[in-house]
């Protein structure tokens, strides 16, 4: 378990603020949503707390630990996993081969002793194969294991993006529109998925589009106009909130 903490972070690209000033709170066993129009914002605040992108001003920490001068692969290996907005996947590699990719980070075995067959190697080639097989079953995805992931429907190309995410076994997970393209009951099923992961002890960070679902499956709701926070809370008080209301063009948010 593990808490993700933003403190006063902003990040300015040739003078021009993306984000300013934010602090948010991702705590483990929670759902936390973070919503906004296009360009609010959120997904340079997702590229900043993996180190794609380098912070301006603020603190990112992890359990008290500063990560905002750390680089990706640094970020990952405390137990940090996202997906992409926009699906990044071997098309032409199976699903298990997809999944499987997302265990190198925390692979520290030696070529030599990968080389030579040792038992260690074979225990955890062991341990990872049974990995996978839990992934599959919890996603429902077990029929399309060999399948080439370039062949998938789009939503089930969002499961392996998830799965692959969540090889790595992660304290804290950030997900950038997860359920852009499903239709309702997909996007509901995925929702239950994130919720059992919070109840493990799992720090969820959810970034969506899709307001019916943030509001009916977040702990607490940040939402970010041009980089800066306007609201935060429940998602009653969130929905109810005229600066929401009025960010979203007035558009119902509920």
């Amino acid at each position: 378990m593990a808490r993700l903490e933003l403190e006063g972070v902003s990040r300015y690209f040739f003078g021009v603020q993306a984000v300013k000033d934010l602090s948010m709170v991702v705590p483990p066993g929670r759902v936390t949503g973070l919503i906004g129009p296009n360009g609010a914002g959120k997904t340079t605040v997702v590229n900043l707390i993996t180190g794609l992108l380098k912070l301006s001003a603020g603190r990112i920490a992890l359990d008290d630990r500063d990560i905002g001068e750390l680089q990706p692969h640094q970020v990952a290996r405390l137990g940090v996993s996202r997906t992409f907005q926009n699906i990044r996947l071997l098309k032409e590699a199976s699903v298990v081969d997809n999944i499987v990719v997302g265990f190198h980070v925390s692979d520290s075995t030696s070529f030599l002793a990968q080389a030579l067959g040792l038992p260690s190697v074979r225990k955890t080639r062991a341990a990872l194969a049974g990995r996978v097989h839990e992934l599959l079953a919890q996603f429902a995805m077990e029929t399309y294991a060999e399948c080439l992931a370039g062949e998938l429907s789009y939503g089930h190309q969002r499961r392996v993006e998830i799965m692959r995410a969540l090889a790595l076994g992660p304290n804290v997970l950030l997900l950038d529109e997860p359920v852009a393209g499903m239709n309702d009951v997909e996007a509901h099923e995925l929702g239950a998925i994130f919720r059992a992961l919070a109840e493990r002890g799992l720090a969820v960070l959810v970034i969506e589009h899709n307001m019916e679902l943030v509001m009916s499956l977040c702990d607490e709701v940040y939402v970010l106009e041009s980089g800066e926070l306007i609201c935060q809370g429940i998602p009653e008080q969130v929905r109810s909130d005229p600066r929401v209301v009025e960010a979203y063009l007035g558009a119902e948010v509920c």
